[in-house]
């Protein structure tokens, strides 16, 4: 049974470990099977999962999702640099058979490495088209490094302290997956990371392990149209089986939530609820600690309803052909919207207005940005400092926008090492969205700032860190010398325009009898996720705040 230590179980030979090297896509057509012969090696394995009868429409998902509904899943076991698992491959084929059941067009990955990785993600994003629903599936190793999420594929090399950039460079970043599904433009994509949450390059041997936090980071700074799901919460690791007599081949969390799936009327919210209910409550009973966490971007996620019902389905195996990608092919000067160069943003509230942060994974020579679909590009500039890939200065990569900005879609543009124009590419803007991920991003990194106690004519207790960050949370709830938080604290509404002054008619601390020892505080977040219970001791606190 795994509790504290690795998420997965390290076994040599598994029932459930698909044969070295075993992988597999699906397709639905023609078209996307000569279009997959291109890029995919001969070891991949299609399978189509064609609907024969009228119920695969309405075998449904609701309204709310378009006409073709995509997914991806990937399981990895066969690690070659570090602990192998066993389920990982069993959990990809559960989920395939889930979502066929549900309607989707499933495409399955079994032991990939970095490059079949990257190559299964380059058919998926030639599968989706705008309006779609995505569905990206992962089990296998993940690992965290300064607060961004990777996946790793199966030839990742063993890597000892100060070799993260090793780690990096081997791995797939799961902001590139989520900018991908954002860039092709569909309408709702659906995360679940069912990854390992422990340090797969832990300390052996004598040798230091890689600096990580020992699981994921929160997924919070998503994109609109995102619902992500991990199978355990921040600091914890995910059971693979309940004892050494549990023979169920899956994980504790994949058995959980691939039976929530096909529950009629239950929608996204419902689902992932119910899967950290249940998984807790088995985690609890072999006094192990797992609460899968999700982060809802969606605004319309409780409109979003699936459904078991399935149709007769067939499923047929394609042998792609051998063929190489063309090493002559020139950039093109305007990449369409999937390309794996497009810029991400991160968006920062201050009290002046906004900061836009462009990220592009390639050197550039200059970058510009417009708003909307139409008008002249303004150049960002350049920075004091020289970027030694281009050995040239270095693009400024940020912009300010008013505090009055309108929900928009900036247009951003950039010359590459080469000379060549890329882009306009598209990146959407809504204000009210960017400001709860803002604050909620800023609320998880200060979490210990969340109270502070004060003595003046009795004991105060200031909440005014949790007020100027109110657009983030629906609710705090409070425990007075005790570790269940079970009284409301009121706070203003929040005002967009600005969004972190607190009114003077506002009281941002709460009087509490001098013999107060502790106070544990919980948020509700606006996405309706919950945090963890945090718990403030003024003995702690007196030296700091007199």
């Amino acid at each position: 049974m795994n509790r504290d230590g690795p998420c997965r179980d390290y076994g040599q030979n598994s029932a459930a470990m698909a044969p070295q090297g075993r992988s597999g896509v699906s397709s639905q057509t023609t078209r996307d099977r000569d279009m997959v012969s291109a890029f995919v090696k001969p070891a991949i394995k299609f399978v189509t999962v064609l609907s024969l009868t009228l119920a695969a429409a309405t075998a449904m998902i609701t309204d709310a999702f378009a006409a073709k509904r995509v997914a991806l899943v990937i399981g990895n076991n066969d690690y070659r640099n570090i602990p192998k698992l066993q389920k990982a491959v069993a959990d990809a084929r559960t989920m395939a058979d889930t979502l066929k059941q549900l309607g989707f067009q499933v495409m399955v990955a079994e032991n990939q490495n970095r490059q079949s990785f990257s190559e299964t993600l380059l058919v998926f994003d030639r599968a989706l088209e705008k309006g779609d629903t995505a569905f990206f599936f992962y089990a296998g190793h993940g690992f965290e490094i300064a607060g961004q999420n990777f996946l790793l594929p199966i030839d990742v090399p063993a890597a000892t302290a100060g070799q993260e950039e090793l780690v990096r460079d081997s791995s797939i970043m799961t902001d590139r997956v989520v900018s991908r599904l954002q860039n092709r433009g569909v309408r709702t994509a659906i995360l679940v990371l069912d990854a390992c949450r422990n340090n797969p390059f832990e300390e052996k041997w004598g040798t230091r392990a890689v600096g990580g936090g020992g699981g994921l980071a929160a997924m919070s700074d998503l994109p609109e149209g995102m619902f992500t799901i991990l199978s355990a919460g921040p600091k914890q690791t995910a059971l693979d089986r309940l004892s050494d007599h549990d023979s169920d081949p899956n994980s504790v969390f994949t058995r959980v939530f691939a039976k929530e799936l096909l529950k009629p009327n239950l929608n996204l919210v419902n689902i992932a609820q119910n899967t950290r209910r249940v998984v807790n409550d088995l985690a609890v009973g072999v006094k192990h600690k797992q609460q899968p966490a999700y982060f809802d971007q969606m605004l319309d996620s409780d409109r979003i309803y699936f459904s078991g019902g399935s149709s007769a389905q067939r499923t047929i195996d394609v042998e792609p052909k051998v063929a190489a990608l063309n090493p002559g092919v020139a950039p093109r000067s305007t990449p369409e919207a999937d390309s794996t160069n497009a810029p991400i943003a991160l968006f920062s509230r201050h009290n002046g207005g906004w900061t836009v942060v462009f990220s592009i994974i390639d050197p550039v020579l200059a970058i510009s940005w417009r708003y909307g679909e139409s008008g002249e590009f303004k150049e960002t500039g350049f920075a004091d400092t020289f970027d030694p890939r281009t050995r040239k200065r270095s693009p400024n990569t940020s912009i300010e926008l008013p505090s009055d900005s309108p929900a928009t879609t900036l247009q951003v543009r950039y010359i590459d090492i080469q000379g060549n124009m890329q882009g306009p590419f598209p990146i959407k803007f809504d204000p009210e969205a960017a400001l709860i991920r803002d604050q909620r991003k800023t609320l998880d990194m200060t979490s210990t700032s969340w109270l502070s106690f004060r003595e003046f004519n009795g004991l105060l207790v200031y909440y005014t860190h949790l007020m100027s960050f109110r657009c983030a949370i629906r609710e705090v709830k409070v425990g007075i010398d005790s570790t269940v938080p079970d009284q409301v604290i009121k706070m203003p509404p929040c005002d967009p325009l600005n969004p972190s002054a607190i009114p003077h008619e506002a009281r941002p601390y709460m009087k509490l009898p001098p013999a107060t020892k502790s106070v544990s505080v919980e948020l509700t977040y606006r996405d309706g996720t919950v945090s963890e219970i945090k718990s403030f001791r003024k003995a702690a606190a007196e030296g700091l705040n007199r």
